[in-house]
């Protein structure tokens, strides 16, 4: 197969994630000031997308609560660096079993099953240009976690994004994922192109090797507009591959906290390295504005307060 390198490439930094790393770093953001002067400081590093999760800020745990989501958004937007904003709406389909004798009832501490209107507020509260769709159901390393959209879920969610013109991001974990993505758009529920984000070496998801990773790329339709990720120390290689298989990419500390073997990260440095590696193969960084041209985004500009 020849190679096909993207020479025009965009960066997403996922600024902060959801897992449980909030006490391993000192530089994973917690509260909505730490999360957008994190994802402000990547996007002026060269990261033309932001992608946040929010967090208690007491405890680091993630929340969908709105007015953390508000918070963040308008302190990315009233900020003088503009970025393509991407929020999370993978909150709200945690499903965690009893042990294997006894299922049943699930585990209430950890399950967190709403409905897609639910999954969906803070979207709707704060119209970001992009939000993720994780488009199937999943085991994850945990013994008994599941991630869980159903056919309907993702049916109903996609259809809400549509209708609130935010651009869907395809989070696709295996091939399946790719399948029912493309049934979406042929049914009309998520518009063509769509975009998609390649999530590598997810346990246990796709794995990220090589043949994998080029069959989640063979599975992505030709118009269609894709990135990647993998995690850890995989996180950089990760970015010369994307880009060399024609893709885009996307680091941050929801992936990986090291710049180096023992060497914690900010996300502005996983973002400056990520531009030294794509400048190094020849290619251009795009900028937020050459995204939306190219995504068909709608910009939303800062809320007006009103005078006390």
């Amino acid at each position: 197969m020849p190679l096909t390198m993207n020479r025009n490439v965009f960066i997403t930094c996922a600024v902060t994630g959801s897992g449980g790393t909030q006490d391993r770093s000192p530089h994973v953001p917690r509260s909505p000031k730490q999360i957008a002067d994190s994802a402000i400081d990547a996007a002026k590093a060269g990261a033309a997308i932001v992608h946040c999760h929010v967090r208690d800020p007491e405890t680091g745990a993630p929340s969908r609560d709105l007015g953390l989501y508000r918070e963040v958004t308008d302190r990315v937007r009233d900020s003088e660096v503009d970025v393509v904003l991407n929020l999370t709406a993978g909150m709200g389909g945690d499903m965690v079993f009893g042990p294997t004798d006894a299922p049943l009832p699930v585990n209430e501490a950890g399950t967190d099953m709403v409905s897609a209107a639910e999954r969906m507020a803070h979207v709707a509260e704060c119209l970001p240009e992009i939000c993720t769709l994780d488009c199937g159901t999943m085991n994850f390393a945990e013994a008994d976690y599941v991630m869980t959209n159903t056919p309907g879920m993702l049916r109903a969610m996609g259809q809400m994004m549509t209708d609130l013109g935010v651009k869907p991001e395809i989070e696709a974990f295996d091939t399946g994922h790719l399948w029912f993505a493309k049934e979406l758009v042929k049914e009309g529920v998520l518009d063509s192109p769509a975009l998609v984000q390649l999530c590598m070496g997810v346990p246990w998801g796709a794995p990220n090797d090589l043949n994998t990773f080029m069959a989640m790329v063979n599975n992505v339709p030709a118009d269609w507009n894709w990135s990647a990720f993998s995690l850890g120390r995989d996180q950089m290689p990760y970015v010369a591959q994307a880009a060399l298989a024609g893709g885009n990419v996307r680091v941050g500390l929801e992936d990986n906290l090291f710049l180096e073997k023992g060497v914690l990260a900010t996300n502005a440095q996983l973002v400056e390295r990520a531009v030294g590696v794509l400048e190094g193969l020849g290619a251009r960084i795009m900028g937020p504005e050459a995204v939306r041209e190219q995504l068909g985004l709608t910009k939303r500009a800062p809320v007006v307060k009103s005078a006390a």
